[in-house]
């Protein structure tokens, strides 16, 4: 055989190899040839990009869940920070409402941000929770005592706190306190002060009712007796032992030392004091106090007319 011949017969061969591999294929489907001698067919193509897809979608939805993840932790430090200023406002406010009751400060030297918080403290609920605790500690007490059979046992109410500065309270206050005060739905100022009234009345006829003599201090001139009974009457209060108001010779006196005047000379004649009952600082301190002294609490005790009036006008 020539070497025509033989070249011949190998291009012969390799065409039948080429045909065989291309009816193969035409058998097993189409199949993608790749220079470096890798193929694919079209199911393994399609399950390739559909995985391609689905880690990009999962690589989306976690970039997604993370940047969701961090807006919330940044909004919640947010939160604490401002909560935590609140908070360091709040008790600044209540140490300097302490100290400026114990030196009798007046409104004006009361920091801005402490005139705002009175009605956030009021209308936020707080203002009843401590006085349902402060009247909670006073009837506990009284329970474990009683009064003496050797000599005068009395109590101390300050009178100032039992009457109301506006007469619309004298008749209409008890029976209208869920709704109305003096023809007008009443704000949360006025149910405060409601509230005060009705418990301070509540403890006033209990300790009464268990034998307890009851002493009312008042701060305004004497003069004012007659009308003082007659307001005292009208609110409930009525059986007490004694009214004292001061005397013209004790109006220029600082309330401090009179009403420690006035308690010096209960002591003198033989009269013991088991408790005292204000919600202001002057009639709390001093000399012969007794055995226990209970602070009321008083928020409105600057008496901020602007700022309520202010918040009254916006609610």
């Amino acid at each position: 055989m020539s070497a025509y011949n033989g070249h011949q017969m190998e291009r012969e061969f390799s065409a039948q190899s080429l045909l065989s591999r291309g009816d193969t294929g035409t058998e097993m489907g189409s199949r993608y040839v790749v220079e470096s001698g890798f193929y694919m067919t079209s199911f393994a193509v399609t399950i390739f990009i559909a995985a391609l897809v689905t880690v990009g979608v999962l690589l989306v939805t976690l970039l997604v869940t993370l940047a969701v993840m961090w807006q919330s932790c940044e909004n919640r430090s947010k939160g604490v920070v401002e909560i935590d200023k609140a908070s360091d406002s709040y008790h600044y406010c209540k140490i300097f409402e302490l100290h400026g009751q114990l030196n009798g400060l007046e409104a004006t030297e009361v920091p801005p941000v402490c005139r705002s918080l009175v009605i956030q403290y009021i209308k936020g609920g707080e203002y009843a929770q401590d006085l349902n605790i402060t009247m909670w500690m006073i009837e506990s007490f009284f329970d474990t005592v009683s009064p003496s059979h050797d000599h005068l046992d009395v109590v101390l109410m300050d009178v100032d706190d039992i009457l109301a500065s506006d007469p619309c309270y004298s008749n209409q206050l008890m029976p209208q306190f869920n709704q109305y005060v003096c023809g007008k739905p009443i704000d949360c100022i006025e149910r405060a002060t409601c509230l005060k009234h009705l418990l301070i009345l509540e403890l006033y006829k209990k300790l009464q009712s268990r034998g307890w003599p009851l002493i009312l201090l008042s701060r305004k001139p004497e003069k004012q007796q007659n009308v003082t009974i007659e307001n005292l009457n009208s609110l409930g209060y009525n059986g007490w032992s004694s009214l004292i108001m001061r005397l013209d010779s004790e109006m220029e006196m600082d309330t401090r030392e009179y009403f420690s005047r006035r308690r010096a000379a209960m002591k003198k004649e033989n009269i013991e004091i088991i408790g005292v009952i204000s919600s202001q600082m002057d009639a709390l301190t001093g000399s012969s106090l007794g055995r226990r002294v209970f602070k009321l609490p008083n928020p409105l005790y600057y008496n901020f007319e602007n700022q309520i009036e202010s918040w009254r006008l916006s609610h």
